[in-house]
Formats: C-alpha cells, structure tokens, sequence
C-alpha cells in the first residue's frame, strides 16, 4: 500500500511538471542554437561557394592572360635556338674586344671582379625587365609589349601621382633606346672601316678610312633592308660562327708568351675607374634587344628561368668578356689603350690579320640587330602619315637608308673609338641596363609587391644608385677623354 502512495505521488509530480512546461514550448528552446548552428553552416557554404567560384574565376583570368602571353600569335617566330644566336651576337660585339682596355683602366683584380659582378646585375636586370613586361600584358591583357610601352603601362597603372608621367616616362626611354643603339651602329661603322684599312694598309696600299666608310654605306644600306628577324638569323649565325673563329685565335695571340702577373697593376688610379665602368657597360649591350627577343620567340616560357635562353647565353657573354680583358691586359698592359683588341694583334702574320677581317665582317653583319631596335621604335610615328600599302614600304625603304646615313655620318666624326664606346655606356646603356629596370619594378609593383619588409625596394635602390654614380663620372670621363685626347691615360 505504502509503494502505490509513492508511485501515485511520483506520477502526480511528473504531470504537473509537464502541464508547466508544455512540451510545444520546450521544443524551440531546445532546438534554437541547433537552427543557428545549421543556418551558420549554411551561409559559410555558400561563401566558400561562392569565393570558389571567385577564385576559379581568377584563376582562369590569370590562365587566359598566360595563353595570351605565351602563345603569341605571331607571322615569323624564332625557335630557342634563333633566340640565343640573336642574344649572343645582341651582345658580343665590338664592346668584348675593348674589354683589355677596360682591364687597364681598372686593374686586373677590379676588372676581374667588377666584369663578374656588373654581368650579374644586368642579368638580374633583364630579368626584371621581362617580369614587369608580363606583369604589366596580364593587366592591360596584351600579347606583349616594348621597352617604352612596358615603362608606360607601369607608371599608368602605378601610384596616382605619377600616372601623369606616363607618356613623358615613355618618351624618355625611345630617346635613350635610340641613342644607345644608334651609337653602337656608329661604332660598328667605325671599327669594321678600321679593321679593313688596317688590312689593306699592310698589304697593299694607305687610304683615308673615311673612304672605307664611304665604301661600306651601300652594303650596309642593303642589309638593312631585310625587314625580318627571322630572316636575319642566317647572318646572325655566321657572324657568330665567325666570332667565335676569331676570338679563338685572338686567345691563342693572347696566350702565347704572357708576362707573370706582377707586371700589370692590379687596382688603377680612381680618375680611370669610370673610363672602365663605360666600357664594361657598353660591352653588356643588350638591354635594348631583350624585349623584341623575347617577344619574338615562338616559347617565351623557355626565356627566363635558372637554365633559359637568357641565363644560358648570359653567363657565355660574361666568360668571354672577363677571359679577353683579363688576359688581353696581362698580354698587351699599358699597350691595350687602343679600342680593340684585335688592332693588337701582329701585323706581319696572315692568321692575325685575317682575325680582323673576320671580326670586322661579324660585326657588319650584326649592325642589323642593333638597327632594329631604333627603327622599330621611329617607324610608327611615320607610318601613319601614309595610307597605301606602295608608299608605307617606300616609306620604310626611305627611312631605313636614311637611319644609316645619319649612323654614317656621325660614324667619320668619331675621334677616338675606345672613349666613344666608353661615353656611349655610361651615358646611354648604364641608364638603360642599371636605371630604368629597378625604377620599372618598383613602380609596377608599388607597394604590396616589394616583399618581406621592402627588400625588393632596397636592393632596387642601391642598383639605381650604381648605375647613377656610373652614369655621371663615367660620362663626364669619357667626354673629357674625348675632347682632350693627348692627355689620355
């Protein structure tokens, strides 16, 4: 009887309880943060959905912008193959054989070291300028660009305050682009009538190199007629099978009977350290023919990278440069003051003197790829003031003659072709090779993309301050060197 009151008095409690709290009313109480929970995993889904389809959808931006970039579609392209020939002969000419010259004005141990060091830099530097160029076909959805346009595009799409500057950024560049390479076809003219007069001087008969200029104007003129990078590659081949001949036997001149080490100075006075700063910038030329190259080619992916056509051609360049200063100096010494190397050789020896007509005729034939970067950049603005097909190609017929003629002319004012070469690197390519790259990328870059607490800024600054303190001393040198040639070093 006991148990039944109990369970009787348990059951009456339960009841109670119940008709307080009504079943329907506990229920959203209890399921409240389960709806919360369940519409918060809902609407982080959807985010991830729709920042999925964000992402896929810049990802296939950025993909679209690579094809652009990397399939080019393009009426002649240059294989891999075309490309280093171009690249080598774009920067193995005249300046490599002026390099025992550079060694003498800086010591061996400062031209062997400097001529490493500056390789590197303007190696780093063409990288840059290649990276900002895709960079910049990404944003503007481009299939390539030029040097002038790719500092345009950086500073229209860069800081605010310097979009105004854009033209006049671009202006600037065609300008130094067109002095830099018109002033080497200037030297080519030069030392390719040079090396001939040399040659006929001692074989046969004594005239005025002036006339071997003359002479020259004409081929010179029909070479540059060929429109075509494509169609270039044949000569610029054989002028590189040809230089690589002639260095070959300059080497075996330069290796035979060298003095030791302690008859030439291994550090030069500091009055002549800008003289060698000119040269060995010169000797690195290439900066102008980089983009046309890579824009060029028919795989602009194999370009860069740690073994790309450009590393791989650039670390020959600078063994070649370092290999004939070095040992043109320690064979020639205070002998190698004349601009090349090969005027060095013995003239009574036939292998000798055909070194020069070798080398003379590799570097005639490489005037057209240096041509090709001041036309390029002067045929548009002329091109549009003519509207049928006949007059454009008389146009660029007329142009082109008229671009030699001028390099000609400034060709027989030349006095003294190593210090010509020495002012036409420090003013034109220093600013070219060592300014105008860092400044590009940090512009295009500004200011998230610098890295880790701005490093890229700060090694950017301290190569546009080289290549500032090069470009002044190294001008105002080379300029006196010029004017007051009897008081040369």
């Amino acid at each position: 009887m006991l148990l039944r009151a109990l369970t009787f008095t348990l059951c009456q409690t339960c009841t109670h309880a119940l008709t307080a709290f009504p079943l329907q009313e506990t229920r959203p109480i209890l399921q409240k943060p389960a709806m919360l929970k369940y519409e918060e995993k809902q609407r982080l889904l959807d985010s991830d959905q729709q920042s999925e389809a964000t992402s896929i959808d810049l990802e296939d931006v950025t993909a679209a912008t690579s094809d652009l970039i990397f399939n080019r579609t393009l009426e002649h392209p240059t294989s891999n193959f075309d490309t280093m020939v171009h690249l080598l002969k774009g920067n193995i000419g005249t300046g490599i054989l002026a390099m025992p010259d550079a060694f003498r004005n800086a010591g061996w141990a400062v031209g062997l070291f400097g001529t490493l060091f500056m390789g590197v830099v303007c190696t780093h530097c063409m990288h840059m300028l290649v990276g900002c160029s895709h960079e910049l076909c990404r944003r503007t959805q481009k299939q390539s660009l030029s040097f002038s346009e790719v500092v345009e595009q950086a500073f229209s799409t860069g800081p605010e305050a310097i979009q105004k500057y854009a033209k006049l950024a671009k202006t600037l560049i065609n300008i130094f682009l067109c002095i830099t390479q018109l002033g080497f076809c200037c030297v080519y003219f030069v030392f390719v009538a040079a090396n001939i007069h040399d040659v006929i001087k001692h074989y046969f008969f004594d005239m005025s190199v002036h006339w071997y200029l003359l002479l020259l104007l004409l081929p010179m003129v029909l070479l540059n007629w060929v429109k075509s990078l494509k169609y270039l590659t044949p000569s610029s081949l054989f002028a590189s099978i040809v230089t690589c001949s002639g260095l070959v036997i300059t080497f075996f001149y330069m290796f035979q009977g060298l003095p030791k080490i302690a008859s030439i100075k291994a550090v030069s006075t500091w009055s002549q350290v800008p003289l060698y700063f000119g040269t060995a910038i010169y000797a690195f030329e290439g900066i102008g023919v980089i983009l046309p190259l890579e824009n060029n080619m028919k795989t602009p992916q194999d370009f860069g990278g740690w073994l790309g056509v450009l590393n791989t051609g650039m670390i020959i360049v600078a063994a070649l440069y370092t290999g004939v200063g070095f040992f043109g100096y320690l064979k020639y010494g205070d002998e190698a003051v004349k601009g090349s190397v090969t005027l060095l050789l013995p003239p009574d020896e036939l292998l000798a003197q055909s070194v020069r007509l070798m080398m003379a005729l590799a570097i005639f034939l490489s005037y057209p790829l240096q041509f090709y970067v001041p036309f390029n950049i002067l045929w548009p603005t002329v091109e549009k003031h003519f509207h049928t097909e006949k007059n454009r190609d008389i146009a660029e017929y007329l142009l082109r003659t008229l671009l030699v003629f001028i390099t000609f002319i400034f060709a027989i004012a030349i006095p003294n072709l190593g210090a010509v070469i020495s002012l036409v690197g420090a003013f034109s390519s220093s600013a070219l090779a060592l300014i105008f790259p860092p400044l590009i990328e940090i512009v295009t870059f500004w200011p998230e993309g610098l890295g880790k607490n701005r490093w890229v800024l700060c090694k950017d600054l301290l190569i546009i301050l080289f290549g500032f303190v090069g470009f002044l001393f190294g001008s105002y040198v080379s300029l006196l060197n010029i004017l007051y040639p009897e008081q040369q070093m």
